[in-house]
């Protein structure tokens, strides 16, 4: 059965690469291969789960964490073995993945030596193990485990690469959509130009627009889930403060647990707590005497997500 999961996954991925240019059925098919990928991981967490499992099999969990690191760790051995003729070195890997960096070599020459290393570690592993070459990053950056970025290259014939991120900002959901059309931005200004001094003045000239009220409100909107009755009435997050003050006007308004709760920082005084200056969407439009509290969009949510990006 798993084996006919990670089958159809492969085959999900590779039809995702022939029809690159069809935005929307791209995006069911990830869905697809990501769905297939959970099915399969609930296999491990079953048999690791010791009392509230339903396949309970601790022997079984960990044997598959050991062998997915020997099997990672003979990679990364192989790789700087043959260093003499592939010149590369595994600057991160992860579960059942690595990133080889290749100095000094094209493009070109990363597929081929990608596709080499690929068949390399596969021939010497037991069947079923495979390891796939997937795609060259030009350039890249790493930034901690599970969170990274760069252009990507599938195929040899790919003129234009495309941007892919991984854990950052970018791709959270509780983030506001200014912080990561900037952040975006700035990674594709950092990859095309790698000019510090580009980037600052597109920043500039963004943070003016903030300041400037020059940018639609729905962009400052943060979303994040909530869990009512799960949290103290003396301590409320921002999110369940909104979903609390509309619980007031109607009761009936109570989200769902886990249902993400929409709102905006308002100003509301130099000293006042962030849980007091948050109000819902709907509030802030119709309360036009209120205003949204850019420095703290740029100082909270843009500036330490650029940071992350630009201390490297």
């Amino acid at each position: 059965m798993l084996q006919e999961i990670l089958d159809s996954r492969v085959m999900i991925k590779e039809a995702m690469k022939l029809w690159s240019d069809d935005n929307g059925l791209c995006k069911m098919l990830d869905s697809w291969q990501l769905g297939l990928k959970l099915i399969a991981n609930v296999t491990y967490g079953y048999a690791g789960a010791s009392f509230s499992g339903r396949m309970p099999c601790v022997e079984i969990a960990d044997a598959i964490v050991q062998s997915g690191r020997e099997t990672l760790e003979n990679a990364i051995r192989l790789i700087h073995s043959r260093h003499s003729n592939w010149g590369g070195k595994v600057v991160y890997g992860d579960t059942d993945s690595v990133f080889v960096w290749l100095p000094g070599r094209s493009r070109q020459q990363a597929f081929r030596i990608g596709q080499e290393i690929a068949a390399a570690v596969t021939e010497q592993n037991p069947e079923p193990v495979k390891l796939n070459f997937e795609k060259v990053y030009q350039p890249c950056v790493l930034l901690t485990k599970k969170r990274y970025a760069g252009w990507m290259y599938e195929t040899e014939g790919q003129s234009e690469p495309l941007l892919d991120v991984k854990g950052m900002e970018l791709m959270r959901r509780d983030v506001c959509i200014a912080t990561q059309r900037i952040l975006e931005g700035a990674m594709s200004t950092l990859f095309e130009t790698n000019d510090l001094s580009l980037l600052k003045a597109s920043l500039t000239r963004q943070f003016a627009d903030i300041l400037s009220n020059r940018v639609p409100i729905h962009e400052f909107i943060i979303a994040k889930e909530v869990r009512m009755h799960s949290y103290s009435s003396h301590a409320l997050p921002a999110h369940a403060k909104v979903a609390a003050d509309g619980m007031g006007l109607d009761p009936q308004a109570e989200p769902e647990y886990g249902e993400r709760v929409p709102y905006v920082v308002v100003n509301n005084g130099p000293y006042a707590r962030l849980v007091d200056r948050v109000v819902s969407p709907h509030t802030l439009l119709a309360q036009p005497q209120l205003r949204l509290d850019f420095q703290y969009y740029i100082d909270k949510q843009i500036l330490p997500a650029l940071d992350k990006l630009l201390s490297l």
